[in-house]
């Protein structure tokens, strides 16, 4: 069956010497693995190297046989050009890292268009945005609403929040909590959205507490989850 839709890059392997297996969240099929049959070679293909960098936004017309095999792309093109993605050196951080967290995460082999839109429409603001230090943090916080474990925030003037329970709490409980200044800065950024990022001033200090009580959040409510190999280079370039 040849399908057109919209697909997202997670991210792609070398195989053999001349090819790529791309991992695309597509718009109409969720999860889909494609082989592109030399790639890396073939200068005159339909097909460019250049198409499959991390999160970038495609159109693609694919064969898809549905039998839980690699299916093929035709043909691709990008229908949200990135301005400044993957030249500005911060935001080009950014997406390496939430490219990787999104590896892990999604993991559906069925559609899911608002959490297709919300990742796509995030990458643009991005992208049109001269870009905000903590963009990352509330991009995954959101991303939650759509893994099933966003916060509740029924109780949000309590003084602890449970990571494990999801929840704000009046003490700590069995599972690692997050309380004082830490906590006002993760109430802040669950409160917000992408226009509000501005208001929201953290130092260097309290983005590294936040990216690891998020990265704490993921481990803990999606089985099998690790900690990103790209943590180490945001932590760097955040930490200049």
């Amino acid at each position: 069956m040849l399908v057109t839709t919209k697909a997202l890059v997670l991210s792609t392997v070398k195989y053999g010497d001349s090819s790529l297996i791309a991992r695309c969240f597509t718009e109409h099929y969720g999860l889909q693995s494609y082989l592109l049959r030399g790639v890396l070679s073939s200068r005159k293909g339909k097909l460019k190297k250049a198409h499959f960098l991390p999160l970038t936004q495609l159109e693609i017309t694919a064969a898809h046989r549905g039998k839980g095999s690699l299916e093929y792309i035709r043909e691709a093109r990008i229908y949200s050009p990135y301005a400044t993605v993957h030249t500005d050196v911060i935001k080009n951080t950014m997406v390496l890292f939430l490219a990787e967290v999104l590896s892990q995460s999604v993991q559906e082999e069925e559609k899911n268009a608002p959490m297709y839109r919300y990742i796509e429409e995030g990458l643009q603001w991005l992208d049109s945005t001269t870009g905000n230090p903590n963009f990352h943090l509330l991009f995954l916080l959101g991303l939650t609403r759509f893994l099933g474990f966003y916060p509740d925030t029924t109780a949000a003037h309590l003084p602890y929040f449970d990571l494990l329970e999801g929840g704000f709490s009046s003490h700590t409980g069995y599972g690692p909590s997050v309380y004082g200044e830490t906590l006002d800065c993760f109430r802040k950024l669950v409160d917000a959205d992408f226009d509000e990022l501005d208001q929201i001033k953290m130092s260097k200090q309290q983005r590294r507490e936040q990216l690891d009580t998020i990265v704490t959040y993921f481990e803990l409510h999606l089985t099998g989850f690790r900690k990103p190999k790209s943590l180490e280079v945001l932590y760097e370039v955040f930490g200049r």
